[in-house]
């Protein structure tokens, strides 16, 4: 298996300036998804297998797709076979370091 997390950032183009509602839809793509997912100011980060993971990137970008010209993509991928949990445990793992 081969363990992946992906951050991914999906941008329509050609729709004015405001496009927060149809990076919204990208991102209900992922949470309906059911895989693990965090999205912060940037990036939405999905945690799973390979094909699984980067369907629903496709996903989400056909959804935004629907709705504008153009999409620009920007994606990040760490890819470790046999390991999960690391979205939450990566995260752990620096804020014990800050701790101590």
């Amino acid at each position: 298996m081969w363990g992946v997390l992906v951050a991914f950032s999906v941008t329509p183009l050609g729709v004015g300036d405001s496009v927060g509602d149809l990076v919204a839809e990208a991102v209900r793509v992922v949470r309906a998804s059911g895989l693990p997912n965090r999205t912060d100011a940037m990036f939405t980060t999905i945690e799973g297998e390979w094909d699984e993971v980067m369907a629903v990137v496709k996903q989400a970008v056909d959804a935004v797709a629907a709705h504008a010209p153009r999409v620009s993509v920007s994606l990040k991928a760490d890819v470790r076979p046999g390991v999960t949990g690391a979205l939450d445990a990566k995260v752990e793992h620096i804020e014990r370091a800050l701790r101590e």
